[in-house]
């Protein structure tokens, strides 16, 4: 499952409230009203699979980091949209896809796996038993901080991203010493306060934030409009943005964002965007196995309709065409 929404902006006071909530039923109707209410879901469908139906979720922490778990008898599909908290999940029996619309990758006994945050995704599991953890997007990106240049960008995460076993012991290490801060002070105390910190860090080594080095003629104070547009690009390069779009988030007429783009970018706003488009294809071609990944699928997932052109425009852009950088 994804992560449930929130209308909060990055200028919004934020406080933390303790979470600490259980739903559970033996009833499909029910288990969609509960769940589908947790993250704000849409087109929820459960039903039932062999043996007795039965659900439970169960939530503890607070609104910057809680952790979860969800077990359920039966078979659950619905929709989640993009929300203000990152979610680190894994199953422990069963099976599930976090999104079946374009990855259609299935989730792994015992391996955490970041469910995409940024775009809606339609999810299925049944018989399952799922380890989660919450996290907000305003505290990771608090710690990030400490770590990385993040400067005033939105922090992206790869959450196809082969992971490491060395992270992954990290990752579950400091879910540990979650666990027992919790059990030992509470969410108020400060042991709490460090551990949560210590998971947020951990979730940081499992999926650095790929953060975009911007051209530097966009550093300037006079181009924050333009900017401002960059950034978006950069924040939503699948999505099928426009122009006008371009205009909206920069503040600017049409004809000025493209004359900004042309003056100080030297490319048409569209030419960035596919500039944009093919360092994500070759950034995860270099990371996807070449065994369980296809060039097709990772094009088409970043908006390249047309295999014939993007492979042209590849090769122009790269010196390689994408079959060589997914060999390597």
């Amino acid at each position: 499952m994804s992560a449930p929404t929130s209308s909060d902006g990055p200028g919004d006071e934020q406080s933390v409230t303790p979470v600490r909530f259980e739903v559970a039923g033996t009833e499909p109707e029910a288990a969609v009203r509960d769940l589908a209410g947790v993250y704000a879901g849409k087109q929820w469908l459960s039903r039932r699979t062999e043996g007795e139906y039965s659900y439970r979720y169960t939530a503890v922490g607070d609104s910057e980091v809680s952790m979860r778990r969800s077990t359920m008898n039966g078979f659950l599909r619905g929709a989640s949209t993009p929300g203000n908290e990152l979610v680190m999940g894994w199953l422990t029996s069963g099976s599930g896809v976090p999104d079946t619309l374009r990855d259609r990758v299935p989730l792994r006994i015992g391996q955490p796996t970041l469910f995409a945050a940024h775009r809606e995704v339609v999810f299925v599991a049944a018989d399952y038993d799922q380890q989660l953890v919450h996290l907000d997007r305003r505290f990771v990106r608090e710690v990030a901080s400490e770590r990385f240049d993040v400067g005033t960008r939105d922090l992206r995460f790869d959450h196809l991203r082969p992971t490491e076993s060395a992270a992954v012991r990290h990752w579950r290490d400091s879910l540990g010493a979650l666990s027992r801060a919790l059990r030992e002070g509470g969410t108020d105390s400060l042991v709490w306060h460090e551990a949560k910190r210590q998971t947020a860090d951990a979730f940081l080594r499992v999926v650095p934030p790929q953060l975009d080095r911007l051209p530097a003629e966009l550093l300037h104070p006079r181009q924050a409009k333009l900017r401002a547009a960059v950034e978006y690009v950069h924040a939503h390069p699948e999505d099928p943005i426009t122009i006008a779009e371009l205009a909206r988030v920069a503040g600017l007429s049409v004809r000025s964002v493209q004359e900004s783009f042309r003056r100080t970018l030297g490319v048409s706003p569209l030419t960035y965007l596919r500039q944009v488009r093919l360092d994500r294809v070759h950034d995860e071609l270099l990371a996807r196995d070449p065994r369980t990944a296809s060039v097709g699928e990772v094009a088409t997932r970043w908006g390249f309709a047309h295999l014939g052109r993007f492979s042209a425009a590849y090769a122009e852009r790269f010196g390689e065409y994408p079959k060589q950088t997914l060999r390597r």
